[in-house]
């Protein structure tokens, strides 16, 4: 797609790992000879931490191929595994053969420990690699550490390097892992790229892709605000440049800029990283502030009951009138006593206070009917899932984390339960900081997470638009309609006058697909689904989006 307009042979910013476009900054090549110096040192434990996206399967790749002939190597991926599920996963790997139906630790051990002797018999080495192995549980841990008491009276016998996040280092410094932290021979901690690397590591991916030495893409300014917005995590930097690239495509611009860069911050990152990183001290201080609140306030639950239900006309008392009580609820969040008071509210700067009266918790009809509001002028059917006219789609779903809603960056309607166990909705309409914005028929409100978290069951729903004739996930070879559609709008968000298909749904439009999952953080299948369609709704402003919603609310009746 666009880097045929930029001049290039492919695009430069996948973040599949291509041995092509291996960069070796100073921090990796000092994390590859630390590995090194581990395996040649022979037994023991190497152990390699860093961040999400810092190059650690980089790394991992360079060591495989510099890795000597006479290695035999098992890697294990999946570390979600018990013990003996691991040794039976090790000695797949390493082609052992053992008796299926007697998979206990003992025979698993011993037949590891005949192929290890065997093969240092041979003059072979033996590698055990574990990825994501800060996942890995106690017990695994320490049958783990008991391979390496296989070994012969001048060295070990097995060779085990455990590749994880930071976590895994603190968890390995825990006293009861101190043996088996004592026997790591070789340890470093990958770190990410300083801005000079940043700007190199841009310019090197670019020239492999094809680009003429003279030539600037990212200009400095442009190459400064990426590194601020990244912190030099190669695959965020790889994410955020491809989505640049893109922009200024669509734009039919030559060189990137910082209102391209900002753009595509929002699209990619959803915050811009310099916003972020500003903002991270006054969290940390209304954090403080809400610890001291709720702490004083649990000395005095009477004055938290009342301060949270104050009789009279609000929702609470309406939601006590209710006719329908609370099922059941299928989350995992647990409902306390009561919410932190709502005057924590304040530390968020010009931000409306939420009402002392919880007046944005709404009962489920009045929630159903202000949240259908947003999205059409017909009158609510009879179930909000159910639209009779085929105009909006729903998506009823649940989530663990308020991180799995952030990315949805459009009005929610939660499914809470209220502390006097009474079913209850709230209009979700973003998150700031530790505060959410919620909606209710006087506008728009800031609540402190820690007030809403408590009651939120975990379920919400949302409506979105879905092309026409859409009523099941599109992939190659389909021909209806809605391909059509599909197409269109890609076409739209490319500002193209050109559909790449018609009703057919051909390998361009798939290659499309795929670039855009890509870029939206899903799984690069090329199947047209729900959630790319709710992304690509989002991209095109097809649906309402979570600021049009406060922003509607806001002006039907103020800042609340």
């Amino acid at each position: 797609m666009y880097h045929q307009y930029f001049g290039l042979n492919e695009a430069p910013f996948s973040i599949a790992v291509n041995p092509r476009y291996l960069f070796m900054s100073a921090r990796h090549r000092d994390a590859l000879a630390h590995l090194l110096y581990g395996v040649g040192a022979g037994g023991g434990f190497i152990l390699l931490t860093g961040e999400v996206g810092t190059g650690k399967t980089t790394i991992n790749r360079c060591l495989l191929e510099q890795l000597p002939h006479d290695t035999d190597i098992a890697i294990i991926l999946n570390p979600a595994l018990n013990a003996v599920e691991l040794l039976a996963t090790a000695c797949d790997e390493l082609g052992i053969e053992y008796d299926e139906d007697r998979q206990t630790l003992k025979t698993l051990t011993d037949a590891l420990h005949s192929y290890l002797l065997d093969n240092h018999a041979r003059g072979r080495k033996t590698v055990l690699m574990i990825d994501e192995a800060q996942h890995l549980d106690f017990e695994v841990l320490e049958q783990i550490r008991l391979l390496t008491n296989l070994e012969t009276n001048s060295e070990k016998l097995l060779q085990i390097i455990l590749i994880g996040q930071p976590e895994l280092a603190q968890l390995l410094a825990r006293p009861e892992l101190r043996q088996l932290n004592q026997r790591i021979t070789a340890r470093y901690n990958l770190g990410p790229l300083n801005q000079a690397e940043t700007a190199a590591y841009i310019n090197h991916r670019l020239q492999v892709a094809g680009m003429p030495a003279d030539r600037v893409i990212f200009p400095p300014s442009v190459v400064r605000g990426i590194y601020r917005r990244t912190r030099g995590i190669p695959r965020l930097i790889n994410v955020l440049c491809d989505r640049v690239m893109l922009g200024a495509y669509g734009r039919n611009k030559h060189r990137a800029d910082r209102a391209t860069l900002r753009i595509a911050a929002r699209e990619v990152l959803g915050e811009e990283g310099i916003k972020q990183a500003s903002r991270w001290p006054w969290a940390l201080a209304a954090l403080v502030l809400m610890g001291a609140l709720a702490a004083w306030w649990g000395l005095q639950p009477e004055q938290q009951i009342n301060t949270f239900a104050e009789p009279g006309t609000s929702s609470m008392a309406r939601l006590a009138a209710a006719p329908t009580p609370a099922e059941p609820s299928t989350g995992t969040a647990t409902v306390a006593p009561g919410p932190v008071p709502s005057a924590a509210a304040s530390v968020v700067a010009g931000a409306a206070e939420a009402p002392a009266s919880a007046d944005w918790l709404l009962p489920p009809q009045e929630g159903a009917s202000l949240f259908w509001s947003l999205h059409s002028d017909r009158p609510l059917p009879e179930k909000i899932c159910q639209d009779p006219a085929g105009e909006l789609a729903c998506v009823q779903s649940e989530a663990r984390t308020w991180d799995e809603l952030v990315s949805q960056a459009r009005p929610l309607l939660l499914d809470v339960v209220t502390p006097e166990r009474f079913a209850a909705g709230v209009i979700l309409l973003g998150i700031e900081g530790n505060h959410a914005w919620v909606g209710w028929e006087a506008g728009a409100v800031a609540v402190p997470l820690s007030a809403l978290g408590p009651l939120w069951t975990g379920g919400y729903r949302l409506l979105w638009q879905p092309p026409a004739d859409f009523d099941r996930p599109l992939s190659l070879g389909d021909r209806s309609a809605a391909v059509a559609e599909v197409a269109r709008l890609f076409a739209q968000l490319d500002g193209q006058p050109q559909a790449l298909a018609g009703d057919r749904f051909n390998q361009a439009l798939k290659q499309r697909v795929m670039i855009f999952q890509r870029d939206s953080g899903l799984e690069a299948d090329g199947v047209v689904g729900v959630q790319t369609l709710l992304k690509l709704n989002s991209e095109l402003g097809i649906d309402v989006s979570a600021s049009d919603a406060r922003a509607a609310l806001q002006a039907r009746g103020g800042e609340g």
